[in-house]
């Protein structure tokens, strides 16, 4: 078996990265108000950065498929989408963990819960879709649309906290209308390095997940061309 020298170095790199992200986090001072609790922004926002990242990805290599009808962009868009309900089911049990001591609950129906959620059934769909339906390149064109439409759900779940303001605080990190930092100024290098570290371990899960899928469907052709090879033996 062949030996992949980048996703090696990919996971090597990620993991590293969120050992070293780990060791700060403990050890980055307390909250004045949050107390602890604050460390789990370490985790919890580029678990939420992961999310978006692979879902984006999901609509990209999607698009290149319909465009290029390459099935490697198909296979690619499926690993994107897995890993991308993955890491948001991570998100809600970060935030699920921070909420319970901060507003008294595990869930509100605030806006940006309320669409993260819908983010669940939204990928659930797509890999349900994807399972469905048994012709390859009709999978891969559905499926294709599907994750393209999904990637609205990236805007308007970062927006929901100034669309719609509710009991979820506002970004940390302010992107849009000027870079803004709400928080203390001390915990910025180790957030922007658990980022790095959480998109370094995308792109490991990604090309692992890719290889994989790889693979399936290499055997699954090899297999269905043994059963028409044996069918028309028996015809013969």
């Amino acid at each position: 078996m062949k030996r992949d020298v980048t996703t090696t170095v990919l996971g090597a790199a990620s993991l590293l990265g969120l050992a070293v992200v780990l060791g700060l986090s403990l050890t980055s001072p307390l909250d004045v108000n949050q107390g602890s609790l604050v460390r789990l922004m370490f985790v919890h926002v580029p678990e939420a950065w992961l999310s978006y990242l692979a879902y984006g990805g999901t609509g990209l290599f999607g698009l290149l498929y319909l465009i290029q009808r390459r099935r490697h962009w198909d296979r690619l868009a499926m690993a994107s989408g897995e890993i991308g309900l993955l890491f948001t089911l991570a998100t809600i049990v970060g935030g699920m963990l921070w909420a319970k001591p901060t507003w008294g609950t595990y869930w509100v129906w605030d806006a940006r819960l309320t669409t993260t959620a819908l983010s669940l059934v939204v990928y659930g769909g797509y890999l349900l879709i994807r399972s469905l339906i048994d012709d390859p390149e009709r999978r891969a064109r559905v499926s294709a649309v599907v994750g393209i439409v999904g990637t609205l759900y990236v805007p308007v779940n970062y927006m929901a906290v100034e669309w719609w303001r509710g009991v979820h605080q506002t970004q940390t990190l302010k992107l849009l209308g000027g870079v803004r930092w709400d928080a203390a100024p001390i915990y910025l290098p180790t957030l922007l390095l658990s980022v790095a570290s959480f998109t370094l371990l995308y792109f490991f899960l990604l090309r692992l997940r890719g290889t994989l899928a790889a693979r399936e469907e290499a055997r699954e052709e090899r297999e269905l061309t043994g059963v028409t090879g044996r069918v028309e033996v028996a015809r013969g």
